[in-house]
């Protein structure tokens, strides 16, 4: 789980797992937008709100380099999203791999990017194991098992 395509691979998982969650009733916010806010409030009782505001703020900046609609998007002092508009959080298709290479992105894939971006930082600061652990708190019924890795790691 260290390559950026894993990274992306897990933010899509995960937004899947939102989307079918919610394919019933009449979603109030976008799967992306829910996946956030899962992430938001179990590293939020990890870290406390400040330290989720902060590694948010971090995942945005980077996510703004890749995907400039995003620069409207402000992460508030508690970690909660402000301008995510639902025209930025509806990413319930896969990003094309070959149109990601090439570096253009639609406005809609914002939200899979910061996505992305924050799961690689949750990587790097709190290492593969409790990341894992902390989105199985979230998404216990998720496929967060790799079978495509090389070396058999999760992601």
């Amino acid at each position: 789980m260290t390559t950026l395509p894993e990274m992306r691979d897990l933010a899509h998982r995960l937004v899947a797992c939102e989307a079918v969650a919610t394919k019933t009733a009449e979603p109030r916010n976008s799967a992306t937008l829910r996946v956030y806010e899962k992430l938001r409030d179990g590293l939020s009782e990890f870290a406390g709100v400040a330290g989720f505001e902060s590694i948010a703020s971090r995942a945005l900046v980077l996510a703004r380099t890749e995907a400039p609609s995003l620069n409207a998007v402000q992460v508030s002092s508690d970690g909660e999203l402000h301008g995510f508009g639902r025209d930025l959080g509806e990413i319930e298709n896969p990003i094309d791999i070959d149109k990601d290479r090439a570096g253009a992105y639609s406005a809609g894939e914002g939200g899979m990017i910061l996505i992305t971006r924050l799961l690689g930082l949750l990587l790097i600061f709190l290492g593969e194991a409790l990341t894992l652990s902390l989105l199985r708190v979230s998404w216990p019924a998720a496929a967060l098992d790799d079978s495509n890795s090389e070396n058999g790691r999760k992601a």
